[in-house]
């Protein structure tokens, strides 16, 4: 799921005989078009909750449907007006609803440095999942708002969209088996949840599945046990069945460079690993360093590490510090997204055969075939790098640390390979292991609230069993009644534009040409599954009734399998976004947008066109006059 909207920026061809606005100003325009649609649609759903409260509070725009409404008494409206109050203003409060993309100052972490503007949602979405696995899910989320929403002026919560998808997702692994009804890979979706919700097992078996994983990786030099292990074969193994990417990280994706439709092409995807501490950028050298000031915190908590994997204190300090100096010496050669943005180093197209000669202490044909497995990778296949020159720094210090370390039984590099796997795999650790990750992100500044464990537990089952959870949703809540609304108010919508006092007729001709081109639709790419093929995609998981240890790392291997998929097909889960985005001409709306409270099929359905007329005009003024798009085209 993504927190942060990125538009997909792409050309927008027009007739040659119409005067070519600005490439930049395409781009605006295309992205201003779909957050203004996704703002009325979001503001349709919204009405039809207040509904409930037009029955007892006058409300001046629309007294002639007031005196004409039922009472809406369905299970969702009662539910929906426990939550809802005629003083509430979503529109005073847009962070919390809508597409704004609101800022956040600080420090950069390692991710943050990758997710702006000018990359394709599925590379950001990629980006965010591996967030969740390094951070065990703990990722940043905005708190739900405080309403008053009872008569006796007690405050009640309502959430925001990414929260109310995933409570649905909760919703639906707790909802108890109806006999036959359930499907085989629901069942296992369920299982998932219900090992990952028992912290009692996990807190009993401690350590030990990882220290067993480790000997069957071949040991490491920390315990003196290390058999001698290729490098390359190791790194591989860690790829494809362990979704840890030490060194770099890989995925699949488009092109933002390409324009985008349904068939766009998708290629294997080289970019900086994500590191464990704060990097900080000095824009006057324009190099990048760890972060002096947490270095101290970093050696401690991985001392803390070692001594829950039961490694004795006296060997602590060599390891530790040589896993630091490592780390601290690839974080050399990273930059943040903006300054590769100005120098072009984003989505450099280079073969795999290329790569290697630039590159080559990586195996790379081995390691990316190990990723994508099944699929046929070849020597000449092209593959798009972020940041080249990190790469050939990366493989230029492996080499250096191979002849300088490895004779002297040390094993920087494998171990510095098992702390990644550490990392990758702590969400299915006890609890130690977590408090020892959040003591850490503590000390380098986070002051974000720990998420429940329910909340963990739903990202994580989320992570391997997304096809499976979109489908869910689209059949229990977007039905027809989701594709209707998306219709009506993007013809709200075209109206409204149309009736629009405009200043610049250039402008208006080129926004309502392409709003007309343009085709909003609900995600349907993995959302149209049957049964028996949600099952077969999910035959070969066989999940364990109480070690959630091993069944996560059944989902990591699931994760590699649709990396697989997304590369081969370029079928990417939309269901459970909340974010709509542009494909070619289509408008792709999620179906994670259409979940209780906002939207429900029992909702009044009549009420919905006029709260949407209402609230167009609106989002129009509100989005135009924000600092995201250039403003000055209507007249007000």
């Amino acid at each position: 799921m993504d927190e942060n909207p990125a538009v997909r920026q792409e050309m927008v061809t027009t007739p040659e005989e119409q005067p070519q606005p600005h490439p930049v100003v395409c781009n605006k325009y295309r992205g201003l078009l779909l957050v203004v649609f996704a703002f009325s649609l979001f503001a349709a759903a919204f009405g039809l909750g207040v509904y409930c409260h037009l029955q007892k509070n006058a409300d001046p725009w629309m007294p002639r449907w007031k005196s004409a409404a039922p009472p809406c008494l369905s299970p969702a409206c009662l539910r929906v007006t426990e939550h809802f109050s005629v003083d509430m203003d979503p529109f005073s409060r847009p962070c919390d609803y809508f597409l704004f993309a609101c800022g956040t100052g600080g420090s950069y972490t390692s991710e943050e440095r990758h997710s702006v503007k000018g990359v394709s949602n599925e590379d950001n979405r990629e980006l965010d999942k591996k967030k969740e696995a390094r951070t065990g899910g703990n990722v940043r989320m905005r708190r739900e708002t405080d309403f008053q929403g009872k008569s006796d002026g007690q405050q009640v919560k309502f959430p925001d969209r990414k929260t109310a998808l995933l409570k649905t997702i909760k919703e639906i692994l707790e909802a108890p088996e109806e006999g036959v009804s359930v499907n085989a890979a629901e069942q296992k979706a369920k299982k998932y949840f219900s090992t990952c919700m028992d912290a009692e097992s996990t807190e009993k078996v401690g350590s030990k599945p990882f220290l067993t994983l480790i000997q069957q990786l071949g040991g490491w030099a920390v315990s003196n046990g290390l058999n001698r292990t290729d490098f390359n074969t190791t790194l591989a193994l860690l790829m494809s069945q362990y979704s840890t990417f030490p060194f770099f990280s890989v995925y699949a994706g488009s092109d933002s460079g390409e324009k985008q439709t349904a068939s766009s092409q998708h290629y294997i995807q080289i970019d900086e690993p994500y590191f464990q501490f704060p990097i900080d950028w000095n824009s006057k050298t324009q190099k990048s360093k760890a972060s002096t000031r947490y270095l101290r915190p970093f050696y401690m908590s991985c001392g803390q590490y070692l001594a829950l994997l039961g490694v004795p204190s006296n060997q602590t300090t060599q390891h530790c510090g040589l896993y630091i100096s490592l780390s601290t010496t690839l974080a050399l050669a990273t930059a943040p997204l903006h300054y590769r943005l100005s120098q072009k180093l984003l989505y450099h197209r280079i073969t795999i055969q290329e790569l290697q000669t630039l590159a080559p202490a990586i195996d790379w044909l081995a390691c990316l075939q190990a990723t994508f497995q099944p699929l046929p990778i070849s020597q000449s296949d092209l593959v798009l790098v972020h940041n080249l020159p990190y790469i050939i720094h990366m493989s230029q210090t492996i080499s250096i640390w191979q002849v300088q370390h490895e004779m002297m039984g040390t094993r920087p590099l494998h171990t510095y390979m098992i702390f990644s796997l550490l990392h990758t795999l702590i969400p299915a650790l006890d609890s130690r292991f977590f408090q020892t990750m959040r003591n850490f992100s503590i000390a380098t500044g986070d002051t974000q609230e720990e998420i429940p464990r329910w909340l963990r537990c739903v990202q994580q089952t989320e992570r391997g069993f997304d096809t499976l959870l979109s489908h869910a949703i689209r059949e229990r809540h977007a039905r027809k009644e989701a594709e209707e609304l998306i219709h009506d108010v993007y013809l709200s919508l075209k109206k409204k534009l149309t009736d629009l006092s405009w200043r610049d007729n250039r402008s208006s001709a080129f926004i309502l040409n392409k709003i007309k081109s343009l085709n909003p639709r609900l995600s349907t790419k993995t959302n149209n599954l049957s049964h028996a093929e949600l099952n077969h995609l999910y035959a070969e998981v066989v999940l364990s009734e109480e070690d959630f240890f091993s069944n996560y790392l059944q989902m990591l291997v699931l994760e590699q399998k649709s990396r697989s998929r997304l590369l081969s097909h370029g079928t990417l889960t939309e269901g459970l976004s909340i974010t709509p985005s542009i494909s070619g001409n289509d408008i792709i709306i999620p179906v994670g947008m259409f979940v209780s409270p906002f939207f429900h099929s029992s909702y009044p359905r009549y009420l919905v066109t006029a709260y949407s007329m209402k609230q167009n005009i609106h989002s129009v003024e509100i989005l135009l006059h924000s600092k995201i798009y250039f403003a000055p085209l209507l007249v007000k």
